[in-house]
């Protein structure tokens, strides 16, 4: 049985999550044993709704392919073969404007009820896809994301830890850490706010938001000013999983407040180099945290607050479960299971 895998979010831009999960899954389904999947790709710069409305119908039928595998919610609506989608997230349902136009919501309503199978990362997700009349709960079906290398409990032989902070000349304090907090949606001022309460309380501690420069980080570093933080925020730009993964190990906690995750990967990062986890209450994050996770009620900066200091006070107590919940997020897991999908509609 051969099965198209739509690998466009490696070759046209695509959130950083999207493309980390497409570059795991597709290494391992290519080179599944059980299906022949097969690698689609269009051309740096070429029009993605044309490609995928107009040549990957054609593909379908010249490749002898019995389906398409898309790993973002569009695919090709015409030609024969089956379809199995991915809705990482309905942020519109959070009040969330990020990846809210028609055309999202169109993909998740009107293409998960022509799609023969739709996937999401978490429960939270396909919950609310199933709230939909448009989508029949039976088609619905959760497949977590995984972690791997260099995300672990131990560096990589000849990696020291302990040198990354001082490379990227952060304080000696303890540190939390903000991964990818520079859009609107990763609600980085709710942990400002509760960071500043937890200032106020005489604790010191650093945060540190990882990510490109953007209009919404520029405009939270205007609050980091208002609140009288600037000495206790670092932004030390884009960084490398390396780098980034020894943060996690070092880190008193990393710190999840988005107002709507899909999966949420800095938590199952987090969580696999032992560090504690600060998440919103009720969300997917909370879902891939599990019992390990400190909820608080992200409006609350009290409740933020109180997370942070729990974090710093039962880290070293966390650890070990922490680690547990990581292990249980694995790509090859999330490779099989979608290969029991597959094998559920052949």
């Amino acid at each position: 049985m051969r099965i198209g895998l739509d690998l466009s979010p490696l070759s046209h831009p695509h959130p950083p999550g999207v493309a980390r999960v497409v570059r795991e899954l597709s290494q391992r389904l290519l080179a599944s044993e059980r299906f022949d999947f097969v690698e689609l790709k269009p051309a740096a710069g070429a029009d993605l709704r044309a490609w995928r409305q107009q040549e990957l119908p054609r593909s379908i039928e010249g490749d002898g392919l019995a389906g398409i595998h898309s790993f973002v919610s569009a695919f090709p609506w015409r030609g024969g073969g089956l379809r199995v989608h991915t809705v990482h997230e309905l942020p519109w349902r959070h009040g969330v404007s990020e990846n809210a136009d028609w055309r999202h919501r169109f993909w998740a309503s009107f293409g998960a009820r022509r799609a023969d199978c739709t996937l999401s990362a978490t429960a939270v997700v396909r919950d609310e896809l199933a709230s939909s009349w448009l989508v029949t709960e039976e088609k619905l079906r959760v497949t977590p994301w995984g972690v791997g290398a260099p995300f672990g409990e131990e560096p990589p032989s000849g990696v020291i830890d302990e040198v990354v902070p001082g490379q990227l000349r952060l304080p000696e304090d303890p540190f939390f850490l903000a991964p990818g907090a520079v859009r609107a949606k990763k609600n980085l001022s709710a942990l400002l706010e509760g960071f500043a309460r937890l200032h106020a309380e005489g604790v010191r501690a650093q945060l540190v938001v990882t990510g490109p420069e953007t209009a919404d980080l520029r405009r939270d570093l205007g609050l980091v000013s208002r609140l009288g933080l600037a000495r206790w925020v670092s932004t030390p730009g884009e960084l490398s999983d390396a780098d980034l993964a020894s943060l996690y190990r070092l880190a008193a906690g990393t710190c999840v407040l988005s107002s709507s995750e899909g999966f949420a990967l800095p938590v199952a990062e987090s969580l696999a180099c032992g560090a504690p986890v600060v998440v919103a209450r009720g969300g997917s994050a909370a879902e891939v945290s599990g019992d390990v996770g400190i909820q608080v009620d992200a409006s609350d900066p009290d409740s933020v607050a109180r997370g942070l200091r729990d974090a710093l006070e039962r880290g070293r107590a966390l650890r070990s479960a922490a680690l547990a919940r990581g292990a249980e997020f694995t790509w090859e897991r999330s490779a099989e299971q979608i290969e029991e999908v597959w094998g559920e509609l052949a």
